[in-house]
């Protein structure tokens, strides 16, 4: 069977169409009711909140994914994008309230949380991690979105959403900047919502995109004007919300090849001439640097030449090993002797341990040849009128 080009077409449009499955006025009905706040609404985003936030606490995934599925959030920010897509300017208005509202209530519920909370968190993971977000955080919050909003325009509603709810992660970040606020911590604040903004944007951003592809119905009577002067405005907040973002990535993907060659350098050099290195910390000082921690015998000059040139081989310039020997104040023949005493010890020590395993054997000796003659051999008749023979 032949293929053309034609059937090539026919075979992609036929998978790839969309329109056929999808109703905007139904699905624009759905975003516009699911924007409101108040009643059940709020209390369950509260309730949501506050199980995020022990899972943020005892650092546990699956309490947090459970919260995020139960979480109401991503209606009003879905509504945003609806609103710009059909230049619905009251639409925007109470989306943009509701998102507001939602926020307040969030970051009232999780700071209260951490307040009265009676853990301590001496390794809080998931709540660092939501304090460094990445261009990874926007493409997650961009493709989400169109999910979310592809999900919500279909006739036959599937279980995407609950997946676009966990990937784009609305609820940790309101959670960390809450905890933020309850210990006065600006990095944990400031981060957080700074990831939030992210998701919020391109959510909004990739709703919009999806609801003019997908043709939903628009208000008319709009003034071009405004309608440039809107998208110049998107166009800026997208661009103040990348850029750093994007730097970001950069370093975080900086700092991992770091990590890796210091790793890879740390085993190959573990043993320096007569020295070891027992202990290696990566910290920034206007910089990437790596101390490395030696014991031993001072390194000689040609052990220090060939040291910094397998570090610069594994791309780790001169001005970022910072090398901190520690000697143990001995000399060759005094480091020798040590050693020496330490094997006369342990030579001591198996020889008494030899000594007293054989006076074990021997006690245990005697006790068998006791028990033996203890014992009446079955194959020999007991004779009861004397003794046996």
């Amino acid at each position: 069977m032949k293929w053309d080009k034609n059937d090539l077409k026919r075979t992609i449009r036929y998978y790839a169409n969309i329109y056929d499955h999808i109703d905007t006025d139904d699905a624009a009905q759905r975003i516009k009711s699911a924007i409101w706040f108040r009643g059940p609404n709020a209390w369950i985003l509260a309730f949501s909140i506050i199980i995020a936030s022990v899972g943020l606490n005892v650092n546990s995934t699956a309490v947090i994914i459970g919260a995020m599925l139960i979480s109401p959030l991503m209606g009003p920010i879905i509504g945003m994008g609806l609103a710009i897509g059909t230049n619905d300017l009251d639409l925007l208005k109470q989306a943009v309230k509701n998102v507001l509202v939602m926020v307040l209530i969030s970051l009232g519920a999780s700071t209260l949380f951490f307040l009265v909370s009676p853990l301590d968190l001496i390794n809080p993971t998931e709540l660092e991690a939501r304090t460094s977000p990445t261009i990874y955080d926007v493409l997650i919050a961009l493709f989400g979105g169109l999910a979310g909003i592809l999900e919500n325009s279909r006739k036959e509603r599937g279980t995407a959403i609950a997946g676009v709810a966990i990937a784009t992660a609305l609820m940790p970040p309101l959670c960390t900047a809450g905890y933020g606020l309850s210990c006065l911590n600006m990095h944990f604040f400031l981060g957080a919502m700074y990831l939030f903004i992210i998701n919020a944007v391109f959510i909004t951003l990739a709703t919009y995109v999806m609801v003019k592809y997908l043709r939903f119905k628009t208000v008319t009577g709009i003034d071009p004007a405004l309608a440039t002067k809107r998208r110049h405005l998107m166009s800026t907040i997208i661009a103040i919300v990348v850029i750093p973002s994007i730097i970001s990535a950069i370093g975080m993907v900086k700092d991992n090849n770091f990590q890796r060659n210091v790793e890879a350098f740390v085993r190959e050099n573990r043993l320096v001439s007569r020295s070891y290195i027992y202990d290696w910390h990566i910290y920034n000082d206007h910089g990437r640097k790596v101390e490395i921690s030696l014991t031993g015998e001072p390194l000689s000059f040609d052990a220090q030449t060939a040291f910094y040139a397998s570090a610069r081989a594994h791309k780790i310039k001169d001005n970022q090993l910072v090398i901190k020997e520690h000697s143990l104040g001995m000399t060759g023949e005094e480091m020798n002797a040590m050693i020496r005493e330490i094997y006369d010890k342990t030579d001591r020590d198996l020889a008494e341990k030899e000594a007293q395993l054989d006076h074990i054997q021997a006690r245990l000796d005697s006790l068998t040849r006791l028990v033996e003659s203890l014992v009446v051999d079955p194959n020999v008749p007991i004779n009861p009128a004397g003794p046996r023979p």
